[in-house]
């Protein structure tokens, strides 16, 4: 393993003000991280490349940089003061309304964090999208041209938006039928206002849109999503629907189908289900029993009085079946607790390096403790240089194919590469 113990070190006056890093040996590393909450953006800046560039030792090929709203004010220089500091590759990041870095969850005060890396053997295709209305739907441009010429190399999209003028599912559709198979991990940037969320590509910065990279070659890329519900009630197959409403679950209204289950829930789960319900779709329809992981989770957005008609998150045909899920904090734990240890299981030998893009509503909105994303899945896998932020929507594979979530933890593993 690359790395060893991980650090929190206090750089100057001030108890609030530090700098996480992960130490390392003397052996040449391919990822290091690095997050700080001063309140200087210029020394923030400073102190978190100086860390990389003393673990690296080298320029790097890509670094990911994340965040907060409170740096507002130099976002116009933060890629190419960064970009200049590691001395160029590739830069691509977003603001957040968390930023993660270690084991942290900064969900209070300002903070930065980055992870770059020595991609040994990687091709790397960066694009910055646009989005149009047409009168065909929305029309998405910027994807690189030789998209589909070396699919077999390709480990993974990583992407980035701007949750008020991109449209990620249109660039899902696309990769869908561009690069089959292949994961689309990260997130839309929150903690802003329409017009004050910003995107990082290289020097730029920029307030609209989507940006991204394609990565050929290189380690390997694998994806943990948790979506942290688990089901209630009896499956029923979708017998009337159009686009994403539900008419009919089983031939009856799924207002009707909720109100019989919520008399038969235990107290605990009917004050979750008066919170807020969510609707699962089975990934494979011809199980003959489904459980928690077994479903593709939809918010619910409305339900019509007077039809009973459910309006959800996403599409859903007739013929596929659905359930109802519910969700809180000790059953999201769970959930990746599940996952992480699975994830182990499959993959035996620890990741190099992590990417974890949280939903807004996690962290102490829904957990008692702060950090538990975070922490949890250094305890389960690092230690390891681990970056994100908490995302207004969150992308990630579920059943071999891409989706935008909410309330989710999506997770991209770099594999330490064999020596």
């Amino acid at each position: 393993m690359l790395f060893s113990l991980v650090s929190l070190v206090r750089i100057g006056p001030g108890d609030k003000e530090s700098v996480f890093f992960v130490d390392g040996s003397d052996q040449e590393m391919p990822f290091a991280a690095a997050v700080s909450d001063k309140s200087n953006l210029k020394v923030a800046i400073q102190e978190t490349t100086q860390v990389i560039a003393d673990e690296l030792g080298c320029v790097p090929d890509l670094t990911l940089v994340f965040v907060t709203h409170h740096h507002a004010s130099e976002f116009a220089t933060l890629a190419a003061t960064v970009r200049e500091r590691l001395g160029g590759g590739l830069v691509l990041g977003c603001t957040g309304e968390t930023v993660i870095g270690g084991a942290r969850e900064h969900e209070d005060g300002p903070a930065i964090s980055l992870l770059s890396g020595v991609l040994s053997g990687a091709d790397l295709l960066p694009f910055q999208l646009e989005f149009e209305n047409t009168p065909d739907g929305v029309m998405c441009g910027g994807l690189p041209d030789d998209l589909t010429s070396a699919t077999s190399e390709t480990r993974a999209v990583l992407l980035l938006g701007e949750p008020f003028s991109s449209v990620p599912q249109s660039v899902l559709d696309l990769l869908a039928d561009e690069l089959p198979d292949i994961p689309v991990v990260g997130g839309m940037a929150s903690g802003g206002n329409p017009g004050e969320n910003r995107l990082f590509l290289n020097d730029r910065e920029i307030d609209r849109g989507a940006i991204g990279v394609v990565i050929r070659g290189g380690p390997r890329i694998r994806t943990v999503v948790s979506q942290g519900c688990r089901p209630i009630g009896a499956p029923f197959v979708v017998t009337k629907a159009e686009r994403n409403v539900v008419y009919e679950m089983g031939g009856s209204s799924p207002m009707q189908r909720l109100q019989e289950l919520y008399h038969m829930l235990p107290p605990r789960d009917q004050k979750l289900v008066e919170g807020g319900v969510h609707i699962g779709i089975a990934l494979n329809e011809y199980q003959e029993t489904f459980h928690r992981g077994d479903f593709l989770i939809l918010n619910v957005m409305g339900v019509d009085k007077k039809s009973g008609a459910l309006k959800a998150g996403g599409t859903i045909r007739v013929g596929q079946t659905v359930q109802f899920q519910i969700r809180d904090g000790e059953t999201a734990d769970a959930d990746l607790k599940r996952l992480l240890e699975r994830h182990l299981s499959e993959s035996p030998r620890l990741p190099a390096a992590g990417l974890l893009f949280s939903c807004n509503g996690r962290g102490t909105r829904m957990f008692s403790q702060p950090n538990h994303d975070a922490s949890l899945i250094q305890a389960q896998l690092g230690p390891m240089p681990l970056v994100g932020i908490f995302a207004q929507g969150e992308l990630g594979p579920v059943g071999g194919k891409n989706y935008i979530h909410g309330f989710t933890a999506s997770l991209a593993l770099f594999e330490e590469e064999m020596a």
